[in-house]
């Protein structure tokens, strides 16, 4: 079980670093379809080896119909919606008020949940939303005379994001539950690269900008973003558990906000870091019960998406 903690962990910590890599390329002049389109084009070919190499070494897979590739390849474009939804949201805001706009798709997920199954959250469940609120309020320094100078728009970006997120969610454990997470994870990535293309024609391929230092942003997005987390998850969630791996990839946010303050140089407040310790909790609260149960077969057949980014 320890070692799926550390894969878990280190899984969070991949997805947290992601928005400090993307506002040093921005500030070596890279746009928004470079940063998208060459993570998700990286990413793309990384997986696809892998899958082509676990065949080669003869592992079995699951055969799945030709529909629901399909289906996949659809539910990816949410995924791409969220990578240009919030790396414009980088973009205009502080890395560390962006992540915080990402997180919103705890309360979401939880919102949208009543909607559709037309019940009630529980009290606990409202305990969390206000907690993750009112954490948002502290980090985000709304109580505070000094307000961080950024593009307003940014705050609608990260909340398109966390609603993109939240979609994905809603909609993931509908196809392609037998695959093998790796697979999985290269068929909704093709959807996100159709989406990104069609939105951001890659220009980058012809235009020299891999040769002068895109290739590294790119490379390295790739391999946080679309490469390790996942397999991180695949083999770490089922040894966890869903309740303490979903408290464990909470971990993204404190090393989000911990770079943009290290790398980036930006202003941390201690009340910031007090609505990130809220934030947090609200997490815990909200998973605490479901620690203590027998997971382990569920989380097995969970996809990994369903915790990843």
């Amino acid at each position: 079980m320890f070692r799926g903690i550390i894969l878990v962990f280190l899984g969070a910590c991949s997805f947290g670093i992601l928005s400090t890599f993307v506002k040093l390329a921005y500030k070596e002049g890279f746009t928004l379809g470079d940063v998208t389109g060459t993570q998700v084009l990286f990413g793309l070919i990384f997986l696809w080896v892998m899958v082509l190499l676990r065949k080669l070494l003869g592992s079995k897979s699951n055969s799945t119909s030709f529909r629901e590739k399909l289906q996949l390849a659809a539910m990816g474009t949410s995924t791409g919606l969220v990578s240009i939804f919030y790396y414009k949201c980088v973009q205009t805001v502080p890395a560390s008020i962006a992540i915080l706009l990402l997180m919103q798709f705890t309360w979401m997920s939880l919102l949208l949940d009543a909607v559709t199954k037309r019940k009630l959250p529980q009290a606990s469940q409202v305990s969390m939303v206000a907690l993750v609120l009112l954490g948002t309020c502290f980090a985000g320094r709304l109580f505070s005379d000094n307000l961080p100078a950024f593009d307003w728009s940014g705050i609608g970006y990260g909340l398109l994001a966390a609603m993109s997120y939240t979609i994905f969610l809603a909609v993931n454990g509908k196809a392609g539950n037998k695959m093998h997470p790796i697979t999985k994870s290269a068929i909704l990535l093709t959807g996100a690269c159709v989406l990104i293309f069609t939105v951001f024609p890659p220009v980058f391929l012809i235009n020299g900008a891999l040769l002068h230092g895109l290739f590294k942003w790119g490379l390295v997005l790739s391999v946080f973003g679309t490469v390790l987390p996942p397999i991180f998850y695949a083999y770490g969630i089922p040894k966890t558990g869903l309740g303490l791996s979903a408290i464990l990839s909470a971990a993204e946010l404190p090393v989000a906000v911990l770079m943009s303050s290290i790398v980036l140089q930006e202003e941390v407040l201690p009340v910031q870091w007090f609505g990130v310790a809220l934030i947090l909790m609200a997490i815990v609260i909200a998973n605490w019960t479901t620690i203590f149960k027998r997971t382990d077969k569920k989380a097995a057949a969970v996809p990994v998406a369903e915790i990843a980014h």
